[in-house]
């Protein structure tokens, strides 16, 4: 049994967990979790054993020097825990780290085994994927589980994907298995701008996080991040008059496959999100002229950066107009990976 000396017992704690690598485009995902750990003040108690699950070729330590000391931090995985205060109190056990090169299935159970121990009521994995998607409209975001009552109560899709999958893929199965609820939540980043950061994806993943969990995330400077990101890549487009071209195109499908949907589900969503952030005792509101991301960003037409070729590596999309692509990089993981589910 896991001992977890100096962690407080935990109130209706929801473990949220993201990897850098495959499932990670744009770094969205992981930067997602570091924001709550920063924003919250997270406080590390575990850590996995390196040695256990990193190709240190593939995932390399990095040598620092600390007063003049020499160190090495190894490529792990990390677990803190938050404490959210206002009216309904709720903690969080933050899992961040790096796809592991092995040994996936006991990878997924020691970490089962600390939500078990922890009491963690559900957990939700967060990752990010290439996508037919234009820079210039709301992020994507798609939840989904395995579990057929979750995606009733929750209102998620319930996941039919075949084909190759990544640790979230595999994380989320464990879960089941285990009895542990379970969702992911997919963010579609841009294939033709998909070098990180993408805080326009982060931010999207939170604002449907703090649906799911009921809670009101702090976004700090997110909002802006998103804002400079987009004009940034816009600039880059009117340089170019054949990526602006093609965005256009993207954004024409985009808009007509939405059209149905332009009330409803959406919208509610977004207007319980801004009464969230109005209630009291929920601390600061986001300021004036902030934006979260569900539809206040330019909607100029315009496009990112050269289009790459397509990737060509097999399997299908996980949210619509998604495209596959390969593992990430050597080194380091850069996380221009794609998923499923």
């Amino acid at each position: 049994m896991i001992e977890l000396e100096g962690v407080p017992e935990l109130i209706d704690p929801v473990m949220v967990a993201a990897f850098e690598g495959w499932n990670d485009a744009g770094d969205a995902a992981s930067t997602a979790v570091a924001h709550l750990d920063r924003e919250w003040k997270g406080e590390v108690f575990a850590a996995l054993d390196a040695e256990d699950y990193y190709d240190f070729q593939v995932n390399r330590p990095t040598v620092f020097l600390d007063n003049g000391v020499r160190k090495i931090t190894w490529p792990t995985t990390r677990l803190s825990v938050v404490r959210v205060g206002g009216e309904k109190p709720r903690d969080l056990v933050l899992v961040r780290g790096i796809e592991p090169s092995m040994r996936w299935r006991s990878f997924c159970n020691e970490l089962l085994a600390f939500a078990h121990e922890l009491g963690v009521e559900m957990v939700v994995i967060l990752g990010a994927l290439l996508g037919d998607t234009p820079h210039t409209r709301p992020v994507p975001v798609s939840g989904v589980t395995s579990d057929p009552d979750l995606a009733r109560t929750m209102d998620l899709e319930e996941t039919r994907y075949e084909g190759p999958t990544g640790i979230v893929g595999i994380l989320q199965e464990a879960c089941t298995h285990a009895g542990v609820p379970a969702v992911s939540l997919w963010a579609a980043v841009p294939h033709y701008v998909s070098q990180p950061p993408n805080p326009k994806a982060t931010l999207a993943l939170l604002n449907r996080l703090e649906d799911l969990i009921g809670l009101r995330i702090p976004l700090g400077e997110l909002p802006e991040d998103a804002r400079a990101w987009q004009l940034g890549v816009d600039q880059l487009a009117a340089e170019d008059s054949e990526v602006a071209e093609y965005v256009q195109t993207l954004e024409e499908a985009r808009d007509t496959a939405e059209l149905p949907e332009a009330s409803g589900e959406a919208i509610a969503r977004e207007f319980e999100r801004y009464l969230r952030r109005r209630e009291p005792g929920s601390g600061p509101g986001p300021g004036p002229g902030v934006a979260t991301e569900g539809g206040d960003f330019l909607r100029d037409s315009g496009g990112g950066r050269t289009r790459p070729p397509k990737p060509d590596q097999p399997g299908p999309e996980a949210v619509p107009g998604a495209e596959p692509s390969g593992p990430a990089e050597e080194d380091g993981g850069d996380g221009n990976g794609s998923e499923e589910e």
